[in-house]
């Protein structure tokens, strides 16, 4: 994949990050795990680590806290965020408002890379708006070790396509050859997933799910349940190749997947 150096079209997943109790721990794993490499960064970021991979961002992971610079007690459960390229994040964070979202961190800005909010839709998935400045975002993808897919899991899919559609301009069809699964697209161009809650089982709340490209998706699982991480649903065989759901160590759930090539598919 060529470097990133413009923005990413409006609607598309353009980055990922993770709050966790303890950042080294997540950090270290994540070596291990995927190849990255990342530091706990200065006072003035929070700490914030921007994860290199191949010497291109990938993933930024810090400390959970309060907006005060303390820790909460009890932390939120980890999560990975998805971020969702907007052109205007006060104005994508206004139509989400009138949408039926809820806005969880209002606009603010991030130094001269970029101007954030944190959304919830009205079918309370979680998921975050970036306007790039000097940072685009992802600098790689569709690699081993780095996203390769993002997935919203709804309790409504009807809502929130039209969520989506109205805030962001994405666009959901149904997928040939996918049961019940919606493809997202963003001119054209397929950039996520969505299906219901129906497919998951009983009390799975909605959420975006990141998907990490690996080569091998039985032997990163054996290697993330010897580094304290837990299997959700072992690997098994789908029409886009291997995969499994697990959590890292600390609970963040994420997909491992090694895809079919597409003269494959």
């Amino acid at each position: 994949m060529p470097d990133v150096t413009t923005p990413y079209a409006q609607g598309t997943p353009c980055w990922i990050d993770l709050m966790v109790p303890d950042q080294q721990a997540a950090l270290d794993f994540y070596r291990d795990l995927f190849g990255w490499q990342g530091e706990i960064g200065p006072p003035e970021t929070g700490g914030y680590s921007v994860c290199m991979l191949r010497d291109r961002p990938v993933a930024g992971i810090m400390t959970a806290m309060n907006p005060d610079g303390s820790r909460p007690d009890p932390p939120p459960p980890p999560v990975w965020t998805t971020y969702l390229a907007t052109r205007d994040v006060d104005a994508a964070g206004a139509a989400a408002t009138e949408g039926g979202g809820t806005l969880v961190m209002p606009p603010m800005d991030v130094m001269d890379l970029g101007r954030m909010a944190v959304v919830q839709d009205p079918t309370s998935a979680v998921f975050g708006l970036w306007q790039a400045r000097d940072f685009p975002g992802f600098g790689v993808s569709g690699e081993p070790g780095a996203v390769v897919w993002s997935e919203l899991n709804t309790a409504d899919t009807d809502t929130a396509a039209d969520f989506y559609g109205s805030v962001l301009g994405i666009a959901a069809s149904t997928m040939k050859g996918a049961e019940g699964y919606f493809s997202l697209n963003v001119d054209g161009t397929t950039v996520g997933g969505m299906q219901g809650l129906d497919q998951l089982g009983p009390d799975v709340p909605s959420h975006w799910l990141t998907y990490f490209a690996v080569d091998d998706v039985d032997s990163t699982v054996d290697a993330l349940v010897r580094a304290g991480g837990f299997v959700l649903k072992p690997p098994f065989d789908m029409m886009a190749g291997r995969m499994a759901v697990v959590q890292d160590p600390q609970g963040a759930p994420f997909a491992l997947i090694a895809p079919v090539p597409p003269e494959a598919a």
